[in-house]
This record gives C-alpha cells, sequence and structure tokens, in this order.
C-alpha cells in the first residue's frame, strides 16, 4: 500500500510506515503528477483469520490489574492514531500505521479454543481481561461476532470478566453482561479522550462520538454493570484541559470509578503521532512533544514499570494531582467492585459444564 498525501477521510495514521523489523524502508515522493484535488479511492478494511493455537495470554506487569487477557482481533478498525497497541503489527510484517486499521485479523473459533483452555485440570480461574489490546468492540464485530461467541463462553461458566472499549456496540451484549455485573461477574470501563467532537473524529475516526461513549456508560450503568471512564489517552497540550471535564461528565452518567494513562509512543508511534500532529495540529506540534519529553527523561518514551502510565517530574505530578482531587470531589474515587472466581463452573472437553 503506498502512502497517502495526507489524511485520509476515516483513518488515523497519516502514513503506512514500515514496521522496525522490516529488512528495507520504503519513501514516497511526490513527482509534480499529483493533483491536488484528486481523490485517492478509499482504504478498505480487510480481515484475515488469525490462527492462534491459544485465546488467553499472561500477564505480569505490575502496571496493569489483571493477569490474564483476550483480545478477539489484531488490529483495530477505530483507527485512533496513539494507539499503544499500534507496534504489535510490526510482528506481522505489516505497518503500525495505515495497515493496523485496515488490514485486520479475527480470531475465529476463539470461544471453542477457550472452553478448552477453561476446562483444562489445572485451570486456575482468575478475571479475564477482554479485548485490552484492541477494542473487542470495533466495527468488525457487528457482522463476526468473535467477542460475542467468548462472552457467552464467560457467562455459561460464570467465569469473571472486565471489559474496557469505547465503542457503543457493547450495549448489544447488555443481555449477558446485565447478569453477569450483578452477580459480580463483570465490569465494564469506557475510554474517553476528549469531549471535543471535531478533535475525536480526528484522533479517533471509527470509534464511537464522546456523547454516545457517555450514554454507553449510562445504559450499562442502568442494567446493574459496574462501570469506570479511563481517561486514556491524556495528551498534553491537546486534551489535558478537560480531564476534569470528562471526569464530571462520567460521574454524571453513573461511572463509580475513574482511571487515567498518559500518552505512550513506543517504537513506530514515536514517528507516526509527530507526523499526525504536522498534519493535523502544526502550530501545537512542537509543544506537546516537549512536554512528553520533559515526562519521559528527554525521551518520547519510557518503558520502565511505573514510570511509563504515568510518567514523571512536575508536569506528571500536576496531572496527577488534577486528577485525584477531580475523582474524589467527583465521587469516582471508589475501586469497583471486586470480581467474585467462586461461581466459576469448568466445563467439561464435549462442552457440557461440569456437575462438580
Amino acid at each position: 500500500m503506498i502512502n497517502p498525501p495526507g489524511p485520509t477521510k476515516g483513518r488515523g495514521a497519516v502514513s503506512n510506515r514500515d514496521g522496525r523489523f522490516e529488512p528495507t524502508r520504503r519513501e514516497v515522493v511526490y513527482d509534480g503528477w499529483h493533483l491536488d484535488d484528486e481523490e485517492l479511492p478509499p482504504l478498505r478494511t480487510t480481515v484475515g483469520v488469525d490462527t492462534a493455537r491459544s485465546v488467553i495470554s499472561r500477564n505480569d506487569s505490575p502496571d496493569v490489574p489483571f493477569e490474564q487477557s483476550i483480545n478477539p482481533y489484531r488490529g483495530c478498525e477505530h483507527g485512533c492514531v496513539y494507539c499503544f497497541a499500534r507496534p504489535s503489527h510490526a510482528y506481522l510484517g505489516l505497518s503500525p500505521g495505515l495497515d493496523f486499521e485496515t488490514r485486520l485479523f479475527a480470531k475465529r473459533g476463539a470461544a471453542e479454543l477457550l472452553r478448552k483452555e477453561l476446562s483444562r485440570s489445572g485451570y486456575r480461574c482468575s478475571p479475564i481481561a477482554l479485548g485490552i489490546n484492541t477494542d473487542g468492540y470495533q466495527p468488525v464485530e457487528r457482522e463476526l461476532r468473535v467477542t460475542r461467541e467468548l462472552l457467552e463462553v464467560l457467562h455459561e461458566t460464570r467465569h469473571p470478566v472486565s471489559i474496557v472499549t469505547k465503542s457503543a456496540l457493547v450495549e448489544r451484549d447488555l443481555d449477558l453482561l446485565a447478569g453477569m455485573g450483578r452477580e459480580g461477574l463483570a465490569h465494564v470501563a469506557v475510554s474517553i479522550t476528549t469531549l471535543d467532537r471535531s478533535l475525536a473524529r480526528q484522533m479517533e475516526p471509527r470509534a464511537a462520538t464522546p456523547q454516545r461513549r457517555l450514554e454507553t456508560l449510562r445504559r450499562l450503568n442502568e442494567a446493574g454493570v459496574p462501570t469506570a471512564v479511563l481517561v486514556a489517552p491524556v495528551i498534553p497540550v491537546l486534551t489535558d484541559a478537560e480531564l476534569e471535564a470528562i471526569l464530571a461528565a462520567a460521574a454524571k452518567a453513573g461511572a463509580r470509578s475513574a482511571g487515567y494513562v498518559m500518552l505512550r509512543l513506543p517504537h513506530e508511534l514515536a514517528e507516526l503521532f509527530p507526523e499526525w500532529l504536522e498534519a493535523h495540529h502544526p502550530l501545537k506540534a512542537s509543544h506537546v512533544l516537549n512536554r512528553l519529553r520533559e515526562m519521559r527523561g528527554g525521551a518520547l518514551y519510557d518503558a520502565s514499570f511505573g514510570k511509563r502510565m504515568t510518567g514523571e517530574g512536575p508536569y506528571a505530578t500536576i496531572i496527577q494531582r488534577r486528577f485525584r482531587l477531580a475523582r474524589q470531589r467527583l465521587g469516582l474515587n471508589n475501586r469497583l467492585p471486586e470480581l467474585r472466581t467462586d461461581l466459576f463452573r469448568a466445563p467439561s472437553p464435549n462442552g457440557q459444564l461440569s456437575l462438580l
């Protein structure tokens, strides 16, 4: 795929830069034949099959509150330009740029694999985080239903699950989540980056609008599903002024808890995000990047545990204090109820639930 000459309608990344494992680098050079008013054909989304042998990933990072996770998809059509998962597409020999949001892979048969893993004699029940690397409720889920099938297995076996999404499609599964939420088996966190619809369209072009995500919080809460808001990422200069407003809107919608994550730019994102800034917000670009460097010891990213999510230094401390004060004032400083593991019923390999 050739890099387009600028932003592509409906897509987040500005280019299709090569991944870090590629032996060669491609550069697009315009020779004057391109016409400014010439419209390029739209980029279509394709979905391949991810032939995974297992679906549960284990985690031992002290920065995240879960030990197990499942990602139904590789790549994400939401197209969030800041997505920390973009560099993972390089492992597939694809670009973390436009390939990440147009060349997706679905874990077909994931529900059957999950059933087998849950039925193993040595399996220890621990909450599963669903759709953490890429959103399990991205647009292709409406047709493919991989996340829905996984949730059906978790519901059937009464297995605890936590979900993070920026999609209203999660409401489709309230028939499962409502009961699980009331039994202490499900949480949902809705990610909101900005309340500015115009900015959201630039940064996360195929995600639900900020206002629609607030409505999703309200509907989940009314259905009995414990909810949280995740202000992620906080982007210096561009969105940091909205921190308190986002928390206030989420509290009004029924969120019980809140968290935030500072913008992270690992690997190829250190090129893709500045490129997007220059295309959409050139007058703020250097200011945004300088703020990031202030928090990362002069670099755009520091992967050290305990620092990568929040940064360090005066600016990071100010954001942290603002968040804590707003969270306390709005009643969002409570942790969500601990998910229960004592209700789990392991399925047998033939698909029937165990009587024991």
